[in-house]
């Protein structure tokens, strides 16, 4: 059984089930925002598909904060021996980056729904405070802001998987297998 804590030679169950079940609900967050912002018209189907990507926002928030406060108490893995320091900063910068934006790109979405003057009701049971009175020109702030949000996400996720890539298959140093343990 694996444990839950961190370990000098990778991350612990918990720290891996957490940056997967976030990563996978922003990649169905990211293409179903992408897909439902380019059906035409305000149709039953749009609506519904802006139901669960908010629902899906909200969820990464939640599973983010769970996330943000096991890090803060649970020190991640050492880099590979052998990593330069550039790299070893470089990757403490990207992550610091993810976290921050893991949070602040749902945030943005609620406060532009709120904006927008159009509630979100988590999983169609709960409805949600606005957090901001309706405001057009608010609006369109936090609609430019959360979509250019989830284009540095994606930027930055990127990068991070192709480090990861590179430092298991070309470095060889067993970077990914921290985070993908059948690797090791």
């Amino acid at each position: 059984m694996r444990s839950t804590a961190n370990a000098p030679t990778g991350y612990g169950a918990t720290a891996i089930a957490l940056h997967w079940v976030i990563a996978l609900a922003i990649f169905a967050a990211f293409g179903l925002g992408l897909y439902m912002t380019g059906i035409p018209g305000l149709t039953p189907t749009k609506l519904k598909l802006y139901s669960w990507h908010k629902w899906l926002g909200v969820t990464i928030f939640a599973v983010a904060v769970l996330r943000v406060l096991w890090r803060a108490t649970h020190a991640a893995p050492p880099v590979a021996p052998g990593t330069p320091a550039w790299q070893a900063k470089a990757a403490a910068g990207a992550h610091h980056l993810l976290y921050l934006l893991i949070v602040t790109v749902p945030i943005s979405g609620y406060l532009y729904s709120s904006a927008a003057g159009v509630p979100v009701v988590y999983l169609g049971l709960w409805k949600m405070p606005a957090l901001l009175e309706k405001n057009d020109e608010l609006k369109e702030i936090l609609k430019f802001v959360h979509i250019w949000l989830n284009y540095l996400m994606a930027a930055v996720v990127v990068v991070h998987a192709a480090a990861a890539v590179k430092h298991q298959f070309v470095d060889r140093d067993g970077t990914l297998g921290r985070m993908l343990p059948f690797l090791r």
